[in-house]
């Protein structure tokens, strides 16, 4: 008895439009890590979806949308715990991508996510953040007289030093890295982007003596030809993954509970820097990011200067004098009517972007 010959798959179902969805990404040249998260994500929607006999795009529509976001909302994890809003986002924004371009190049007649709402998201502050003694503390903490040591030293100082991510410190290349002018190339930026930062000398230093006594031995000829900067003990390239795994146990080691290990380095950078009086629009070109509203984050947590200036005025937090020396009194005055004018900009800015949101 023969087989019967099995079904093909209908090409005007939802599976295929997603399949048509994301091969679009990957011309308009989308990272891959993106094109993933989309593609499981509206896979479990049309999975849901034709569990409950909905399997075209023309049968979705808005109230089907957000009886799929109560279900998400109900959903559990194997370990019981429900999706974070965040995670719950992250599936809707996919949904709404995807319908979105559908009607834009005409697959379907209208949008029906268009008016889908999105949870609202706390703004969330960074988790960790070293102060200069701390930091220090766990840089000094590699034994830079092993090949290892000097390279888990040049790898924290190069992270400390230009706040790059870690996934960008594991893909960056020998070459990338520009002496003379002191800055490093970051091809492997988020989203693709690429942008050039500064790099401190110490930390150049440190890269160097890497570059001279400890990468030669860790490289494997055969695999080498991509001239990573950053090898494994193995020869090959770092993963996000492996590079933290390598970082942590030294912020162990030097007594810092916080958690984290590569975006500790990058939120202590950039909150460092502000409380040394860097202007927001730099720091936020040395993290890469597209919209400064993501950088404002930072100046919530940059505190010192604002946590100074209650101890010395505020009457209730003063032990012997509510006021200021007199002798710097006009120059500090300024300096505060300036950082606090920008913070309360910071939040103004916020508020109108929330409001727009909601």
């Amino acid at each position: 008895m023969t087989a019967e010959p099995a079904e093909a798959p209908d090409p005007q179902a939802l599976p295929a439009l997603v399949a048509e969805f994301c091969e679009w990404l990957q011309i308009r040249n989308y990272s891959p890590r993106t094109i993933g998260h989309y593609q499981a994500c509206l896979t479990t929607f049309t999975t849901w979806a034709a569990e409950r006999g909905i399997s075209r795009p023309a049968e979705v529509s808005l109230p089907v949308l957000e009886r799929y976001q109560r279900a998400l909302f109900a959903r559990r994890k194997p370990d019981g715990a429900p999706l974070t809003p965040r995670a719950q986002a992250g599936h809707l924004v996919a949904i709404r991508a995807l319908f979105r371009w559908a009607a834009r190049h005409r697959r379907i007649a209208f949008d029906p996510a268009a008016a889908l709402e999105l949870p609202r998201l706390r703004r969330l502050l960074p988790r960790g953040v070293l102060d200069a003694a701390e930091i220090e503390a766990v840089l000094a903490q590699p034994d830079v007289s092993s090949l290892e040591g000097v390279r888990d030293r040049a790898i924290m100082e190069a992270l400390y030093s230009t706040a790059i991510r870690g996934q960008e410190a594991a893909g960056l290349g020998i070459f990338d890295l520009d002496y003379t002018r002191g800055t490093v190339l970051i091809r492997a930026g988020k989203g693709g982007t690429e942008r050039v930062v500064p790099i401190a000398d110490r930390a150049l230093g440190w890269v160097d003596r890497y570059l001279t006594e400890a990468r030669p031995t860790l490289a494997v000829p055969a695999v080498d030809d991509r001239q990573v900067l950053f090898l494994t003990t193995r020869g090959q390239p770092f993963t996000t993954k492996r590079l933290g795994n390598v970082i942590r146990p030294y912020i162990d080691a030097a007594g810092v509970s916080k958690p984290g290990a590569c975006h500790l380095f990058r939120h202590t950078a950039a909150t460092l820097m502000l409380e040394g009086g860097a202007d927001l629009r730099y720091v936020q070109e040395l993290l890469g990011h597209a919209d400064i509203s993501t950088t404002t984050i930072y100046t919530r947590v940059s505190i010192r200067q604002l946590k100074a200036v209650h101890t010395a005025t505020h009457p209730g937090a003063a032990t012997r004098s509510p006021r200021l020396d007199r002798d710097g009194d006009d120059e500090i005055a300024a300096h505060l009517d300036t950082w606090l004018n920008e913070e309360l900009a910071t939040e103004t800015d916020t508020l109108h972007q929330d409001r727009d949101e909601a």
